[in-house]
């Protein structure tokens, strides 16, 4: 293996312990916020590539889990 193929392989797991380290992290706060998102995982395809570049799935949600998602999200104009 060259050391360029083991960077890289290492730079990849390293992605997708951030992404699941991040929906786990999401998962708590929407929890604490009294909100569930049943589907919330990583993305398996995104995962599965040869050098994989994780996206977050934030799946389907209850109307009321929508409606309560979006009462803590800040109004127009409101950017970080």
């Amino acid at each position: 293996m060259t050391a360029k193929k083991a960077a890289g392989e290492t730079h990849s797991a390293a992605c997708v312990q951030e992404a699941e380290d991040t929906v786990k992290e999401l998962r708590a706060a929407l929890r604490r916020a009294g909100i569930s998102l049943p589907s919330l995982r990583v993305d398996p395809v995104t995962v599965a590539r040869q050098a994989p570049c994780p996206l977050v799935d934030l799946g389907r949600c209850s109307v009321e889990a929508a409606a309560r998602l979006a009462a803590c999200l800040p109004g127009e104009g409101a950017h970080p």
